[in-house]
């Protein structure tokens, strides 16, 4: 069976704005989640923002995923299927990429996100203890 191949060279920015859903997270755990999701070879993390004053984050998701999103202290825009449209530039003022269009995959799995979320919300409640 031939294996199929990644380009290991930059991605092309998406031009096609597809919907969206947006994970808002606190900064500290946003932050952790995503070393998680890189370190951890998640197939693709998707554009995350962060917001002018850097207390929270948002991480870019299927359409949908509002419906079902369930994560203690976070939050799924609801867009009632209609999706947030990825801009090519941030979509507020004050806030910026962290991760931006282009140099990531198209959306992060809402499955692999809420991993990275819990052991993110682990890791800082086991730090917070000591």
């Amino acid at each position: 069976m031939p294996s199929e191949e990644r380009s290991a060279g930059p991605r092309e920015p998406r031009t096609d704005n597809e919907p969206c859903d947006l994970v808002t997270v606190p900064a500290r755990q946003g932050l952790e989640a995503v070393d998680i999701l890189r370190r951890g070879g998640a197939p693709e993390v998707g554009p995350v923002l962060h917001d002018g004053s850097c207390d929270t984050l948002g991480f870019l998701v299927p359409p949908g995923t509002a419906a079902g999103w369930d994560m203690p202290g976070s939050a799924c825009t609801q867009t009632s299927g209609r999706g947030l449209r990825l801009p090519a530039e941030p979509p507020g003022a004050g806030s910026g990429w962290l991760l931006p269009p282009g140099d990531t995959g198209p959306v992060t799995d809402p499955a692999v996100l809420r991993e990275a979320l819990g052991e993110a919300a682990r890791m800082i409640e086991a730090a917070d203890s000591i």
